[in-house]
């Protein structure tokens, strides 16, 4: 009841905060500002995310979601304005030609498909240093289906291995991140990680997320920025879906294996000017495949988004959604070796094919966006989900229970809610710079029913192994400030602070166990603008994963919240008029931690850990509409306080590349041709047994015009077996007298082409 009160306050007080911003945006609805409007000419969508530069540098702002950008700080004396964003024609604009109407005058920018050689290094945003390649990686490779999704972050593998519902393994920079331990993903400002997830704690179900409404992928590697909190270790990707549809769309998808997937999306709103200030859309998404497993996965999945964006006047803008999101499968599990080598299966055969499972999740999203007269702005949101998980898995089969098999089912009903505040402003006392950034995070979890039981073929429970409720309260402020001392360097110093209350109720023991906890985490970044070509930088800061509610209570507090401390050093060139390089050497430590195994329910010790590597990223121009990529990502991740020879981290990836070639063209024919690698790396903490690489080949071709898009794509292009997921794990077949550790895996996708084809109207 406690934690309830708790949950009722938050709601009161979030509610409160976001009806007094509501209230306080309104009241300086009349104290707009001198500013334009970045709109495209040919959609009037506005043109978000570009840069606005004066001739002399002095004044450089980024338009907002509305394509607005304030002019209360731009010099008297400047004359021109030049425009820059990847996917536009650059534009220069000069300042007395401009028609103000009510203090607002509109742009229109024109799209091109953008050459690197209009390029040029900007100061790091807030969104942190890899942004120029962000930009130009989704612009130039757009999302065609949902494992892409995250692939979009250099360096950053996934795999699958449970028939396609569940969500993704993960791994960057050394780390196998298991479901999102530490790698903090958002969607719109919403957590996707779970916390105290059945599964696994940092559970991150991207699932939910319809790819061809991407519009941006912001990331970054490292714990160095303060309005990222909890697993923010590797690093974060926050996605943002469109405010906007170009077009009304609908596209169809068919392929081998049985597969079939359909999406549409449609304006609900009219533009009735030559400025699109609200939209409203609805887009759906349906899609089923019978898998390329022996064992039939038939997995379905079913996406519905309704979403608003517009300006309730001059200085507030309301963004709103409610989306949902369901799905079902079944899945073939886990293989080891020994059964292939047998004959006892095939390589796309099971052990247990009644794996799988179902899931669900719907959320309600609402920010209001207030801009002041003094040129700051606050970001106000609150989010409420409602999510279902059921897995039904095998990894040992017959090791623990001989007559009737080891499969378990994890499953939780959770509800979700909370509250981000967020308030910029930029300031200059004399020659400096003073760009603020401040906030507070709050979010509530309550799993009901929290569970791990052993069951056979779904349908018979043999033994419950825990069942409970979870209550885990997160309250977090940061302050950032940003000093730029001149137009090449700056500085960033925040710091963020976390308090976490936990609550389990055991309901086989009827025990409740409660405990609370408390991280600063301060940051220091540093970043040398050499020229237009050359930007250098140094990143220092600690960050931290919170650990499983039954580990916490578990531990009165102790080691709850273990630290991350981590150093990045590189920098981002501009080489020739085609070229641009990212390159950068980095260190990680994580203290000791206590692990709640999802799969067997106990507590398990982690010692501390060091990784450190180096991060390389290219990109370049090879011919005109032609573009070449390539990320190499080179780790040594290592436990500490134990012998060498014993050191290595199961799983964890050594040495990783992606790469490939991109033509891209507004219309007629693109296509792509891309790699991924992942070498040998160790299963076991001696390196004894080894989890063997791979090198996959994918392609797509397509044929754009405005009105219609037609596609073909394979995965696989030569047909390789190989393993996408493996572990190193000791189970019992049920003709065998005695359990074997060797390498278990999932196999990866064989040869997969598929059709599509899309309609815009």
């Amino acid at each position: 009841m406690e934690y309830y009160r708790v949950f009722k306050t938050t709601k009161f007080i979030a509610t409160v905060l976001f009806v007094f911003i509501l209230l306080t945006g309104f009241q300086f609805a009349n104290a707009q500002t001198k500013g334009i409007y970045l709109i495209d000419s040919t959609s009037k969508v506005p043109v978000q995310y570009a840069t606005v530069q004066d001739e002399s540098n002095s004044f450089s702002q980024i338009s907002d979601e509305n394509g607005f950008i304030q002019l209360l700080r731009l010099p008297i004396n400047s004359r021109f304005l030049t425009i820059m964003c990847v996917g536009y024609q650059e534009k220069m604009v000069e300042i007395n030609t401009l028609s103000f109407k009510e203090q607002i005058a509109v742009i229109y920018l024109k799209q091109k498909i953008s050459s690197l050689s209009e390029v040029t290094i900007k100061a790091a945003s807030n969104n942190g240093i890899f942004k120029t390649i962000s930009d130009l990686d989704i612009h130039l490779r757009p999302i065609n289906n949902s494992q892409e999704v995250l692939r979009m972050v250099p360096g950053l593998f996934i795999g699958q291995h449970a028939g396609g519902g569940k969500a993704e393994q993960i791994f960057l920079r050394g780390f196998d991140l298991d479901h999102g331990t530490d790698i903090n993903i958002t969607v719109d400002g919403m957590p996707v990680n779970m916390v105290s997830q059945a599964h696994g704690q940092g559970y991150a179900d991207l699932h939910f997320v319809i790819p061809e409404l991407i519009d941006k992928v912001n990331f970054n590697k490292g714990p160095y920025f303060a309005d990222k909190g909890n697993f923010t270790t590797a690093g974060f990707v926050e996605f943002k879906t469109k405010d906007y549809l170009e077009n009304n769309f609908l596209k169809t998808e068919a392929g081998q294996f049985n597969t079939f997937r359909a999406i549409s999306g449609i304006n609900l709103l009219k533009p009735d000017n030559d400025r699109r200030n609200q939209s409203l859309y609805f887009a759906g998404e349906g899609s089923f495949t019978r898998g390329y497993f022996e064992s039939a996965q038939n997995f379905s999945r079913y996406n519905a988004v309704l979403k608003y964006h517009g300006s309730l006047n001059k200085t507030n803008t309301i963004t709103a959604s409610v989306t949902g999101f369901t799905s079902k499968w079944n899945a073939s599990g886990q293989i080891p070796d020994r059964a292939i080598a047998s004959g006892l299966i095939g390589w796309y055969g099971a052990i247990d094919n009644t794996e799988g499972g179902h899931t669900s999740r719907y959320n309600a999203n609402a920010e209001l966006h207030t801009n002041f007269k003094n040129g700051g702005s606050l970001r106000n949101q609150l989010y409420f989900s409602a999510y279902n998980f059921e897995l039904y898995s095998n990894f040992t089969f017959f090791k623990e229970d001989p007559v009737n098999g080891d499969q378990i089912r994890q499953k939780e009903n959770r509800k979700i809610a909370g509250y981000n505040s967020i308030y910029q402003n930029e300031n200059y006392k004399g020659n400096l710079k003073f760009e603020t950034k401040a906030g507070i995070q709050l979010r509530y979890d309550y799993i009901h029913n929290l569970e791990l039981t052993r069951t056979k073929n779904r349908t018979v429970n043999t033994k419950q192994l825990a069942l409970g409720n979870v209550s885990e309260f997160d309250a977090a402020a940061f302050y950032s400030e940003k000093i730029s001392f001149n137009k090449k360097l700056d500085v960033t110093a925040a710091v963020r602070t976390d308090y976490f209350v936990n609550s389990y109720l055991n309901k086989l023991t009827n025990e409740v166990k409660q405990s609370g906890s408390v991280i600063v985490c301060p940051k220091l970044n540093f970043n040398y603008k050499l020229n237009n070509n050359v930007q250098l930088y140094l990143y220092n800061g600690r960050g931290y994963h919170s650990n499983d509610t039954r580990v916490a209570v578990e531990e009165n507090g102790r080691k709850v919240l273990p630290p991350a401390y981590g150093t990045d050093l590189g920098g981002i060139f501009k080489l020739g008029k085609k070229l641009v390089v990212q390159t950068a050497v980095w260190y990680l430590w994580l203290d000791q931690e206590f692990i709640y195994v999802g799969d067997e329910g106990v507590v398990e010790p982690g010692g501390q850990t060091q990784r450190y590597g180096y991060d390389l990223a290219v990109r370049y121009e090879l011919a005109k509409n032609l573009y070449a990529d390539l990320d190499i990502s080179m780790a040594n991740p290592r436990g500490l306080h134990v012998p060498y020879a014993e050191s290595y981290l199961p799983l964890a990836p050594r040495f990783t590349s992606v790469g490939g070639l991109t033509y891209r063209k507004q219309s007629g024919w693109n296509g792509s041709l891309r790699y991924r690698y992942m070498a040998n790396r160790p299963a076991n903490e001696t390196n004894t047994v080894v989890a063997k690489g791979y090198f996959i080949t994918d392609g797509a071709i397509n044929y754009t015009t405005q009105k219609w898009e037609a596609g073909f794509s394979v995965q696989n292009i030569f047909n390789t077996k190989w393993k996408e997921t493996q572990f190193d794990t000791e189970s019992q077949l049920q003709t065998e007298t005695a359990p074997v550790s060797e390498i278990h895996f999932t196999p990866g996708t064989p040869f997969f082409a598929r059709l599509s084809f899309t309609i815009n109207f």
